[in-house]
């Protein structure tokens, strides 16, 4: 991992955000519909609830619950039940987002999100809280399962937004997936450490960069650091 202090970040023009635990505070949501679906599922309730949030819901019930395929699809279509109504909306904007994200748009960076929940979930929630004209493609995965994994998404992103050279495109995220799935796609990532991912997971992951808060974030990718 380089220091927060590295020189020449500004050279990243192209930006690809995650969204839960990144743009939003989404854990009350996800934690309520885990724990719906593992009720109804009739599974105890971990201890640790913190490990949902993060991976795709396939991979949080396959590896953290040791449910098979059949049970994976299940559970999902019962946690979606209550996310698509009452859960996407238990969530909040993290102090400091809207500020970053005019601050990055003003100086000139295009803006992306590239983010494992489905896309016509993170379309939603970025219209409620009124930041979806920063970002003129939000990605996400695909409703039927396809296109998990970080990587997967960041390619869609590229691919949709036209984007050949990667040299000038930056992930930014909170927690490993988004370190792996940059470093998968030939792009570096900023770690963020007001979301979900502690510094050991970020820099165990390899993260590039690391900013504490969305101003950092962004004094960093203006070149004011």
């Amino acid at each position: 991992m380089t220091s927060p202090c590295i020189h020449n970040m500004d050279r990243f023009t192209a930006l690809l955000f995650d969204l839960d635990g990144t743009l939003t505070d989404s854990a009350e949501g996800i934690i309520n519909c885990m724990k719906h679906a593992l009720t109804a599922m009739g599974r105890e309730i971990p201890d640790d609830m913190n490990r949902f949030l993060g991976p795709p819901l396939y991979e949080s019930f396959d590896k953290f619950c040791g449910m098979n395929e059949e049970e994976v699809l299940e559970a999902v279509r019962i946690f979606r039940e209550r996310y698509s109504t009452v859960g996407l909306f238990e969530n909040r904007v993290y102090d400091g987002i809207p500020e970053m994200l005019e601050r990055l748009s003003q100086g000139g960076k295009q803006l992306y999100v590239a983010t494992s929940k489905p896309e016509v979930y993170a379309k939603r929630i970025l219209d409620k809280f009124g930041l979806s004209w920063y970002f003129p493609v939000i990605g996400g995965a695909d409703i039927n399962g396809t296109r998990n994994n970080k990587w997967e998404v960041i390619e869609y992103v590229l691919a949709r937004a036209g984007i050949t050279d990667r040299s000038g495109v930056l992930m930014i995220g909170d927690r490993r997936q988004d370190v792996l799935g940059a470093h998968k796609t030939g792009l570096k990532c900023l770690g963020t450490l007001w979301g979900y991912g502690p510094i050991e997971e970020l820099t165990e992951a390899g993260a590039d960069f690391i900013a504490h808060t969305p101003q950092e974030a962004a004094d960093m990718l203006l070149g004011k650091e």
